[in-house]
């Protein structure tokens, strides 16, 4: 990392964690209502007991008040802006573990597991309502009414679409066929929207003019998608030494990615084996060998150049200033330029 954003980074989270920890009452004698919230924040263990575990890169928190900074504004005026997103992300993995019928989550049991799924459904309808109250923190650091009531109905409109990418995600594991388009628009929900606020809310805070917003918030959406693409590749063809996991994963539960996808739709022989046969060491090589013969690598890494072209001109487009500025094209530098 260096030193521009390690400096940054080491700043801002720290202010950012705090914020959120005002928002939930942590000061407070935790209550099982707060306390499972908090839980899984990694603040408290499940006997409700004080510790601190890792809670996640927090990237986007982290870019949200590197846009309003390089954008000319204050950063620290965008530190509710930053919990709210940290803690509407943290809100979707609660129903996420849920749904995913996920037992554990950063190595330790899920808010489900423990409490039962009742009760992890209302901690997260809670975070939801919470990120909300966080938002609403803004005005209290100075910022405009007219754009804090803008950012909470961008807000609104993000969650919408997170949702309706999660909809999506889920309907796609009991479907035979799904298009790549269809994909692009389920990660374009599920994952680049939220990065696409994060720079979107730092530059309207700032004051940046609407075409400004727009090259940040346009930025966010491409990296976003990028890097989820490079993660697809990297999920079948990536060095596990580098990625820390097997590369064989996602062929192996047979999740439906983006070179997947396309290679499917290449090629019956893939259709047919993807259907029938058992997700052995076998199976794996063999799927390889046909995602390389149907261009499905190829076609991948395309379309991973090609959000990365885009993001780098809407970022360049944007202008970004000073040390955050700096901070945020090394950033982008690190969540693209991963080999594949």
């Amino acid at each position: 990392m260096s030193n521009e954003l390690k400096t940054l980074t080491e700043q801002m989270l720290p202010a950012m964690n705090q914020e959120m920890k005002e928002v939930f009452q942590v000061n407070n004698a935790p209550t099982l209502f707060y306390g499972m919230m908090h839980y899984h924040m990694g603040w408290v263990d499940a006997d409700m007991q004080p510790i601190s575990i890792y809670a996640g890169k927090q990237i986007r928190p982290l870019m949200c008040m590197l846009a309003c900074a390089a954008a000319g504004g204050d950063w620290q005026q965008a530190i509710p802006a930053a919990a709210a997103i940290e803690i509407l992300h943290n809100f979707s993995l609660i129903h996420d573990d849920i749904e995913d019928n996920s037992p554990t989550r950063r190595n330790r049991e899920t808010v489900w597991k423990l409490w039962g799924i009742p009760q992890a459904i209302n901690a997260g309808d809670a975070m939801f309502a919470i990120a909300h109250l966080a938002l609403n923190r803004l005005i209290e650091r100075g910022v405009s009414a007219d754009i804090v009531v803008q950012s909470l109905r961008r807000f609104d409109e993000t969650c919408v679409r997170l949702t309706q990418g999660q909809q999506a995600d889920m309907d796609f594991e009991t479907r035979a066929q799904v298009s790549t388009d269809e994909y692009i628009d389920m990660i374009t929900g599920k994952t680049a929207v939220l990065v696409s606020l994060s720079m979107e809310l730092g530059a309207l805070i700032a004051g940046a003019d609407p075409a400004t917003v727009k090259n940040y918030a346009q930025f966010g959406l491409d990296l976003g998608l990028a890097f989820q693409v490079i993660d697809d590749i990297l999920g079948i063809w990536g060095d596990e030494a580098i990625i820390g996991k097997s590369a064989s994963t996602d062929i192996t539960t047979k999740k439906k990615t983006l070179p997947v996808l396309y290679g499917l739709a290449q090629s019956q022989e893939l259709q047919t084996l993807y259907a029938t046969a058992e997700p052995n060491q076998a199976f794996v090589q063999q799927v390889v060998t046909l995602l390389g013969e149907n261009g499905a690598d190829t076609y991948a890494k395309e379309k991973a150049t090609s959000y990365s072209h885009s993001a780098l001109q809407n970022i360049e487009g944007a202008n970004p200033q000073g040390k955050a500025g700096q901070a945020l094209y090394q950033l982008t530098d690190m969540l693209l330029k991963r080999d594949f």
